[in-house]
């Protein structure tokens, strides 16, 4: 095989006619066909100034033109076959996890696809390991995938942990290096979109989470990046109606897991209701300034939850000058910001007190001791099921498995009730 491609076994590029010649042992198919785009599957019609027709539906990966080829490297990896697929995770998981855990084994074998409805904090992450072993212990090659860049970076150690004799891959759009031909993968649903017929199990996490809910790209690029005969598992606590219909038509067996690792129940949100705007004249409500006062004062660290991004300057700002947060660390983050990451692991060590921050932080991470506020939860920008994940951030440690969470509105809003509904529902 040419050296331009022996690194990207399993995976798909674009190039231009011209240079295609030099990708021996792949094959190449037009990179736009019948007017869409056979990277992410998006109709195309934009066109550059020179006239040529380009997708902006994946443009965020690089640029497909008209006349472009697709590379498509599809030949087979032969990976060792490690003793107990390379896991060396010692822990422990609970009866109810063990269970769901080998079924997971056994519909692999199967080739059966899964869908794994657990609560949050119900420890879907070590449920996975056996799985993923088994996989591994075949030689075959696993992927696990995340709508959010966060939850890439927390997965990717405790997966270098529990198997410490595999070399493992993690991509996304904020930390660039060379692809390589790693047996096990943690990447973004994005990064989907790089790859072909390259995985023999492909785990989605948190697959009603934006941006992969409701996003043809997306689910697009997971169905190329499985192979023909390989096998889909999806984990989420609020699972889609797409999903439930594969269900219904037998593509995928249901697991469900209405209990959290350690038998505790899930925190059931308090609600306030507020008379006055959240944000008036520049300044903030005084009632929700007792609220975030309180929860310092308990020496829990918050996380305050705002709808709008142009919000938390504001927020900053004002409680910064409050006199009992003085002495705490006040931070804000959000999607955009350059230095999320560091904030976030910040806010882990609890360097950082009281981080404020939009749907970004709603699932997928862990905090030791959290408790949540979430500002004019009545919003339309929180759905029902980011409600519940959400207040699923609270409670996660065995060790503190209760803790606030508050809802702050101004009007009693369906998604409110549905999400309060749906977390009695799994405590029953």
């Amino acid at each position: 095989m040419n050296d331009n491609s022996t690194q990207l076994l399993g995976r798909q590029w674009p190039t231009s006619q011209k240079d295609s010649s030099i990708f021996t042992d792949c094959s190449k198919i037009s990179a736009i066909e019948n007017d869409h785009c056979n990277r992410c599957g998006s109709e195309v019609k934009e066109k550059l100034p020179n006239g040529k027709r380009y997708c902006r539906g994946c443009i965020g990966i690089g640029r497909i033109v008209e006349g472009d080829w697709l590379v498509r490297n599809e030949r087979e990896i032969k990976f060792p076959t490690l003793k107990n697929g390379g896991l060396t995770w010692d822990g422990k998981l609970t009866d109810l996890q063990e269970k769901i855990s080998e079924q997971l084994v056994t519909n692999f074998s199967r080739k059966k696809g899964s869908l794994v409805h657990a609560v949050t904090g119900a420890g879907k992450t070590e449920m996975l390991f056996q799985v993923i072993a088994e996989c591994l212990k075949k030689g075959k090659r696993a992927c696990i995938a995340i709508p959010r860049i966060d939850v890439v970076n927390e997965l990717f150690p405790r997966f270098q942990i529990a198997f410490a004799n595999v070399k493992i891959g993690k991509y996304h759009g904020r930390e660039y290096h060379e692809p390589n031909n790693e047996q096990l993968t943690i990447c973004t649903t994005h990064q989907l979109l790089k790859f072909y017929h390259a995985f023999d199990l492909l785990v989605i996490d948190e697959v009603d989470s934006f941006p992969y809910v409701g996003n043809k790209q997306l689910h697009f690029a997971a169905k190329n990046a499985v192979k023909i005969d390989g096998v889909r598992t999806y984990l989420t606590a609020t699972p889609t109606q797409d999903l439930l219909q594969e269900v219904k038509a037998g593509k995928l067996e249901i697991l469900k897991l209405n209990r959290r690792f350690h038998g505790g129940l899930l925190p059931v949100p308090k609600e306030k209701l507020f008379f006055r705007p959240f944000i008036y004249k520049n300044k903030i409500n005084t009632a929700l300034i007792k609220e975030i006062v309180h929860v310092i004062k308990k020496g829990h660290p918050l996380l305050l939850f705002v709808p709008r991004i142009e919000e938390i300057p504001i927020y900053l700002e004002k409680l910064r000058k409050i006199e009992e947060l003085k002495n705490i660390e006040i931070s804000g983050v959000h999607a955009a910001d350059p230095q999320r990451i560091e904030k976030v692991q910040a806010f882990r060590e609890q360097k950082i007190q009281l981080l404020i921050t939009t749907t970004i932080l709603e699932r997928g991470v862990t905090f030791k001791h959290v408790w949540v506020i979430i500002v004019a939860a009545d919003d339309s920008i929180y759905t029902a099921a980011s409600l519940v994940q959400i207040a699923g951030r609270v409670g996660r440690a065995k060790d503190d498995p209760n803790g606030l969470v508050l809802f702050c509105y101004r009007k009693y809003t369906k998604n409110l009730r549905l999400a309060v509904k749906q977390i009695r529902g799994m405590n029953q």
